[in-house]
């Protein structure tokens, strides 16, 4: 049940149709596992805690430097040479004490990645690497665990879902094979604060859709976010029936 404290910390959202009382518990009975509390992980981060999901899987090995508070909004200038799973957790607290935080402080190898997973009910992918986004994505094939997809890089971005529960969602192999860029980062191409404050903040609200039940998720679409002429477009994505990873889950 919510408490009354609850009911009042969650109170304009809980107004909203769309989730009411009913959505509210979803979320409260959630468990997520946010990989990389970098620019994609601290407003989703934020949000997601903010708007009570119950509990939140921190994952990132990383420390704070002094050139992530540009754009890594979790994180502050007493924050630098901290872990940002600490970091993080510290406030995450002060934004919602009512909410449980497990920390991940390693790196997650093919193992313990599953465990993870398999763990919780959701999976938002905020790295900021190829390699880490196919380990995600396999493991949530594997799991059949919906994943939430976010990127951004110089001024453009990108969003998707992918939900192995249903067997006309493509998975992220599908869409980007072996990938391109695959090393190239943020600290090596650069990339512009607000814009990876959208795209967390879009994968934050497309999570909410999914725990709580309500509105129509991003599977079987991408958006792409042009920030240098303020210009969205989506396109339609579809399940490749020959995927490496995901096509025998759906044989």
């Amino acid at each position: 049940m919510l408490s009354d404290e609850e009911l009042l910390r969650y109170s304009r959202q809980i107004l909203l149709q769309h989730v009411d009382i009913e959505g509210q518990l979803r979320l409260k009975q959630s468990r997520v596992l946010i990989v990389g509390m970098g620019g994609l992980g601290s407003p989703v981060a934020l949000y997601l805690a903010a708007a009570g999901v119950g509990e939140l899987h921190l994952a990132d090995f990383d420390r704070v430097d002094l050139t992530n508070l540009q754009r890594q909004i979790i994180h502050d200038t007493q924050s630098v040479g901290q872990n940002k799973v600490d970091s993080a957790i510290n406030r995450l607290t002060a934004i919602n004490p009512e909410i449980n935080l497990v920390p991940h402080l390693a790196a997650l190898d093919e193992d313990s990645l599953a465990t993870a997973v398999e763990s919780v009910d959701l999976v938002l992918d905020c790295s900021d690497n190829f390699t880490t986004r196919e380990a995600v994505n396999a493991a949530c094939v594997v799991a059949a665990r919906p994943l939430v997809s976010g990127a951004a890089i110089r001024l453009e971005g990108q969003l998707s879902v992918f939900d192995p529960r249903r067997a006309d969602s493509p998975c992220y192999h599908c869409l980007y094979g072996h990938g391109s860029e695959s090393e190239l980062t943020c600290s090596e191409a650069g990339v512009i604060g607000p814009l990876v404050g959208l795209v967390g903040s879009l994968q934050a609200l497309e999570a909410l859709k999914l725990l709580a039940g309500f509105g129509e998720p991003m599977v079987g679409r991408l958006l792409l976010i042009d920030a240098l002429g303020t210009r969205f477009r989506e396109l339609k994505v579809k399940r490749d029936p020959g995927c490496s990873v995901c096509g025998a889950a759906h044989e």
